[in-house]
């Protein structure tokens, strides 16, 4: 199986160790993985933003860069349900046939742990990892892509890692792309409620899919000086097996 890795571009930027961790897993459960050199952003904050032209242009680049793998695979929950929910949007007036070639490439392109549990049918893959930790569902994940089971179903198989209840977690962390631009006060004052959820749980580590509302999250909590952790799902996973240091 030949697997397209899609790093998003809040992960190369600021978390591009959760992308390295995403394609060792991957290739220690048997996967072929092969980062294509040529991918850029896949045009979600354009589309958010009423840019409809550039984020078209950027769609049939991300076609062309990944339309020959079996399957494309991101580490990010919020890119990937652009790619799936939207591309076909997007080409679905008047050009039919990237309309077309849209749809089959969305059909196969996966968040990370939704890959790992939905096509690869692992939930458990071996990793020790004491710690008391929360998971952050982001909402492109829960609301458009259905992944809330997955990333929770592979981080009860990991031994040592005391998995806490979050309450409100299917809240919004106030990050929303370019939300947390145009409405700051809103999107901090988002943030301050989810810390003070993840608080009151006695957690001391933040695991969650998606780098932008770690990084939302992170950056908060450094300014409050709550002296919280914060990984990738991959990472944890990663580190967890011994494949990251």
């Amino acid at each position: 199986m030949r697997v397209a890795l899609f790093i998003g571009c809040v992960n190369d930027v600021f978390f591009p160790r959760a992308g390295v961790a995403a394609a060792r897993i991957l290739e220690r459960l048997g996967v072929d993985v092969d980062f294509p050199a040529g991918q850029t952003c896949c045009g979600q904050a354009h589309w958010n933003s009423g840019y409809r032209r550039e984020a078209r242009d950027l769609a049939e680049h991300f076609l062309d860069v990944f339309h020959g793998a079996d399957y494309v695979v991101g580490p990010t929950g919020s890119c990937v349900s652009m790619v799936r929910e939207y591309y076909p949007e997007i080409f679905g007036h008047g050009a039919p046939v990237l309309a077309e070639r849209a749809r089959k490439v969305a059909a196969r392109t996966y968040e990370f742990s939704q890959f790992l549990v939905d096509v690869l049918g692992v939930d458990d893959i071996g990793a020790h990892y004491p710690a008391r930790a929360v998971y952050h569902s982001g909402c492109h994940s829960i609301r458009l892509l259905g992944a809330a089971d997955a990333p929770l179903r592979l981080l009860a198989g990991v031994k040592g890692l005391e998995l806490l209840p979050l309450p409100g977690a299917e809240l919004c962390c106030g990050f929303g792309g370019t939300f947390a631009v145009k409405s700051p006060e809103v999107s901090v004052a988002m943030a301050d409620d989810k810390l003070d959820a993840i608080r009151s749980t006695g957690a001391e580590l933040v695991v969650s899919g998606d780098a932008s509302c770690l990084l939302h999250l992170m950056g908060r909590s450094h300014r409050r000086d709550l002296g919280l952790r914060f990984m990738h799902l991959a990472e944890l996973l990663a580190e967890g097996t011994g494949l990251l240091p």
